[in-house]
């Protein structure tokens, strides 16, 4: 391994960016080979640390999760220093003991995406990546402990299932999804499978908003917007909690990622 985090990468919402402690901070443009990140990334410091977040859906919630340009967040973040990616997410339901409010550490997930570039191997060297276990263990470990400690639990090894988004589901998908998942969301890939293709450290910290089309009831926006809303200060509380703990934690086999993937 080589060394300590120093520098992580927050991906989020809004209220997120508030887990800066007062002082300084600066604002990067940063230009990539796959053109621009969804907005300029925001440095600031949490204790140690130096945290870098970038709101995945730019300034306003102006880019659908189809759109967003995730090669270009992944690779701006680690241009800038990040070896770790602390993602907040909203997603659906698809069990009743996970009504909405609850919080949740994926350790899985399936991809139904379906027009995403995936990889940042196109051409050229072909990589292989090894996805078996595709969430930091180290990260969520602190994430669930540090969830505890700020007194908002959450429930953890479950399955994300990730659609292309932006319609919400059909009560004939959403049904079929129950089977082998347990919240659904559009964000999640290949967010996950490009931080490791760059060594990063993966986490997810998923607020279920609502439950999905299963339950009988249609999502409706209105909903899951009110409900963030209620629960994004509980959310500012975990992070808080937890990126100080981040700092100078020894780095673990994420970064190794690529080691014999190469063909």
């Amino acid at each position: 391994m080589s060394g300590v985090r120093r520098v992580v990468g927050v991906i989020g919402g809004s209220g997120v960016d508030r887990v800066f402690d007062a002082g300084h901070r600066t604002s990067h443009k940063v230009a990539t080979p796959w053109g621009a990140p969804s907005a300029p990334v925001e440095e600031g410091m949490v204790g140690d640390l130096t945290v870098l977040f970038l709101p995945r859906h730019g300034i306003g919630h102006t880019i659908p999760p189809h759109r967003v340009n995730y090669r270009a967040n992944v690779d701006a973040l680690k241009s800038l220093g990040a070896d770790s990616i602390v993602t907040v997410s909203s997603v659906g339901s698809l069990k009743s003991e996970l009504p909405p409010g609850t919080f949740v550490t994926p350790d899985q997930f399936v991809d139904f995406t379906k027009s995403r570039p995936t990889t940042f191997f196109d051409g050229g060297r072909v990589y292989h990546v090894s996805l078996a276990d595709p969430f930091c263990p180290e990260l969520t470990e602190r994430a669930i402990a540090a969830g505890a400690a700020a007194g908002q639990p959450f429930a953890s090894k479950k399955t994300y299932v990730c659609v292309e988004g932006p319609r919400f589901s059909t009560r004939a998908e959403s049904n079929f999804l129950r089977g082998f998942a347990d919240i659904i969301g559009m964000t999640l890939v290949p967010e996950v499978t490009l931080a490791r293709e760059r060594g990063m450290c993966y986490v997810c910290l998923a607020m279920v908003t609502d439950f999905d089309v299963w339950a009988d009831k249609p999502v409706e926006a209105k909903d899951i917007v009110e409900t963030m809303a209620r629960n994004v200060d509980r959310m500012h509380t975990v992070l808080s909690r937890l990126l100080p703990t981040v700092a100078g934690a020894k780095r673990c086999e994420c970064e190794r990622a690529l080691d014999g993937a190469g063909l």
